[in-house]
């Protein structure tokens, strides 16, 4: 390969590390909006079907010349991806925050790159991960784990918090939303090689649309009101949720894994605590950053650091 062939790859490479910070820029601070759709009395799966049904129409008008895929298969692979990595995974986690702990929820869920890593190692044997990317996982998902009790562990021992019984649904909610975007990132490396990012997203978003509204017909949720929903702060969340966190996340994080591979792509979900944090810090008074925060956010860029550097330098001494 010539040397400007190395600069180009190296700059492309580059540029997918940042459009991956970029989206779970966007991914922690959606929670923020969520939470605030939420305290408007809008249901969770009230908020995902408005959020996709934006996002989804705006996807469709920039990519409508291809409708269906190529062959049956892949068009049932889209059906997984829409419900693996869209409507299961958004309405199970929204759900398991009204069971148990929302630092429950935030660790269980970040399983999902780790899970991801033992889906590829137990498919394909040929792209088993090698220690470096297991332990820097692990890095990562101490600090993940820092930044959930940087408040301390004075929650846990609350009486007035869930019974056991309720903990133990809201757990298998989130677990069960991580082990779903985990099968989402796996299926997606194969649609990826066919397909542009625009129609994978927006075929994403149709099949998660279609399978949400059992779930939204099952909750019984009321559908709010004109006025409620015309309200400025409801309208700019849902904008952002829709816009950003949807479409255009949807869309670099398909065509960034396609670049890095599912385990590199997959280990930047570690970042999205930070981003939350931050922005939660910014926005409430409560919710300050603290030491025990910032050791976490420590661990977990040089985790992913650390095992970037040295699977490039194994794959160097490889060579």
């Amino acid at each position: 390969m010539s040397r400007t062939s190395l600069k180009n790859n190296s700059h492309k490479k580059l540029l997918c590390h940042l459009g991956a910070l970029l989206v779970v820029t966007m991914w922690g601070g959606s929670f923020v909006s969520t939470k605030v759709l939420i305290n408007h009395n809008l249901g969770p799966v009230e908020i995902y079907i408005y959020r996709f049904v934006m996002a989804y129409l705006l996807v469709l008008a920039m990519c409508h010349k291809k409708i269906l895929a190529n062959n049956w298969r892949d068009e049932f692979l889209f059906l997984v991806c829409g419900l693996c990595g869209s409507s299961i995974y958004f309405i199970a986690e929204n759900n398991a925050v009204e069971y148990t702990r929302v630092s429950d929820v935030s660790m269980i869920t970040t399983l999902s790159p780790l899970l991801t890593t033992l889906l590829i190692g137990a498919l394909y044997k040929n792209e088993r991960p090698g220690k470096w990317t297991y332990l820097s996982s692990l890095i990562a998902f101490m600090g993940v784990g820092c930044i959930i009790f940087k408040d301390g562990f004075s929650s846990m021992a609350d009486s007035s918090g869930p019974d056991a019984l309720s903990t133990t649904i809201g757990d298998l909610l989130a677990l069960g939303a991580a082990f779903s975007w985990a099968i989402y990132a796996v299926v997606l490396r194969k649609l990826n090689v066919t397909y542009s990012a625009q129609f994978v997203t927006r075929k994403t978003f149709f099949y998660g649309l279609i399978t949400a509204l059992p779930f939204w017909a099952v909750s019984a949720e009321p559908i709010s009101p004109l006025g409620q929903l015309m309200s400025v702060e409801v309208i700019c969340n849902l904008l952002f949720l829709g816009l950003l966190c949807s479409m255009l996340a949807y869309i670099l994080w398909s065509g960034v894994m396609n670049t890095l591979g599912a385990i590199t792509t997959n280990n930047y979900l570690y970042v999205q605590p930070i981003c939350t944090m931050i922005i939660a810090a910014i926005l409430f008074d409560n919710d300050p950053i603290t030491a025990m925060g910032c050791f976490g956010a420590l661990l977990i860029i040089g985790g992913l650091w650390f095992g970037d550097f040295m699977n490039r330098r194994a794959a160097g001494g490889a060579a």
